[in-house]
């Protein structure tokens, strides 16, 4: 097929679908046709994605368009240059297709909702949540709108809209890709440095792999890009099984998932063990206690910018850790050393771990900011995903197939710039267990 063939399909697919799901804010269709064409005149020489269509989480910049963050007031956004994955993607061949919902800001909770462009719904069942906060372009790829989708995880939010939606999501290692997320001119603080990376969804872990390769490696416009190569040395085969992180429960269809994988991986000659991951609650406490001290010196500037409803979440999350003074602040960041220390060490015995996105399947929207006791309950139930981007270590959610009609799945951990270890252990799981 050409190019303009598979970007015509794929507008087609765009135009019966969205106006159900509601995952794509808007639809770069002209300039992706216009980009085909081009990827057809070069043919052979267009790269490895030449005519992929991809769509762009609406935080991350695309050349002459606006970048809303689903704002209204910033609907005149427009960006001059691609943010550093968007022109990785396109230098391969791959072709922006639109602009993915988010939850407004990425702050509003762990539903995609925004205030410019509304609710997106789950395509596996329209009463519960795709996710969030990457849950447009989870929903885009899920529904053949977009073969990748480029979001972001600063604490599961591409691996919580891939286990509810039932496709394959990436966290990179902290400075594996090459990233901008500057809203102004300024560069963000030391937590919103470290902790959130950009990184890709697909439908499978291959189409995952394809994508890794593109995004990463160094780049002069983000200097915490390293030139770390694509695979390391053989490691031992040997997976620590984490089933209840955060101590609370695991809802049955998480669980029955869990030992569905592990058994497979077992089977496969990995030698899986029980663990409990290093330092749990005092990294629970530390990603909370940056993130949220740097958070508060604008927070009544981004208040008025999200209104009552959209601030709840955020809200609650002040409620339970408050901001923390300078001195409690930089304390933080000798704990947060410390915990990066302690993980390396766990990960030199068992180089993988394998536990749940959520110990929760999909729920209602806007479930987890009703009050405290459901805040409480679901930043909970993701406590992995929190910790593992805290830690800043690479991990894989894969789809393990289906429970009572809807999607669920796990993680995949590994070690520091170990994405080719996670990517190939989520390949047998996946090969084993989805239909």
């Amino acid at each position: 097929m050409s190019a303009v063939e598979v970007v015509e399909a794929h507008l087609a697919r765009i135009a019966e679908v969205n106006p159900v799901v509601n995952a794509l804010g808007e639809v770069f269709a002209e300039d992706a046709l216009a980009r085909a064409r081009e990827v057809d005149r070069l043919g052979g020489e267009a790269g490895p994605l030449a005519g992929v269509p991809f769509s762009v989480k609406d935080n991350l910049d695309v050349a002459g368009k606006a970048t809303t963050h689903g704002l209204r007031r910033f609907r005149e956004n427009v960006r001059p240059v691609d943010a550093p994955p968007v022109a990785r993607l396109r230098a391969a061949g791959a072709i922006p297709i639109g602009h993915a919902n988010l939850p407004t800001l990425t702050v509003r909770g762990m539903h995609t909702a925004s205030e410019l462009h509304g609710h997106t719904v789950n395509p596996w069942d329209h009463a519960k949540t795709p996710g969030g906060s990457s849950g447009g372009d989870a929903v885009a790829v899920a529904t053949g709108m977009a073969v990748l989708g480029l979001g972001n995880d600063s604490g599961g939010s591409l691996r919580l809209p891939a286990a509810f939606t039932g496709v394959c999501g990436l966290k990179p290692s902290t400075g594996r890709y090459a990233a901008d997320h500057r809203l102004g001119a300024d560069d963000p603080s030391f937590a919103a440095q470290v902790i959130p990376v950009d990184g890709p969804l697909a439908r499978t872990v291959a189409e995952l792999r394809v994508a890794h390769e593109v995004l990463a490696g160094a780049d002069v416009h983000d200097p915490r890009a390293v030139p770390v190569p694509l695979t390391g040395p053989p490691v031992p085969r040997r997976v620590g099984l984490v089933v209840d992180p955060s101590g609370r429960g695991v809802d049955p269809a998480v669980r029955s998932a869990l030992e569905a994988a592990a058994a497979t991986l077992s089977d496969r000659g990995y030698d899986v063990e029980e663990v409990v991951p290093p330092r749990m609650a005092d990294a629970l406490d530390a990603y909370s206690g940056l993130i949220l001290t740097e958070f508060a010196r604008t927070w009544p500037a981004v208040r008025d910018l999200l209104g009552p409803e959209a601030s709840r979440y955020l809200e609650l999350s002040m409620r339970r850790r408050e901001p923390t003074d300078l001195a409690g602040y930089l304390a933080l960041t000798g704990v947060l050393l410390g915990i990066r220390r302690a993980w390396g060490e766990f990960l030199d015995d068992r180089p993988l771990l394998l536990g749940p996105v959520s110990t929760v399947p999909s729920f209602e929207p806007d479930q987890e900011s009703r009050d405290a006791e459901e805040f409480d309950r679901y930043t909970h139930a993701i406590s992995l995903c929190s910790v593992s981007s805290l830690v800043g270590v690479p991990a894989v959610a894969v789809p393990t197939g289906l429970a009572d009609g809807f999607p669920v799945g796990v993680q995949l951990i590994g070690r520091m710039y170990r994405e080719d270890t996670c990517l190939d252990a989520a390949e047998l799981l996946e090969r084993a267990l989805v239909p």
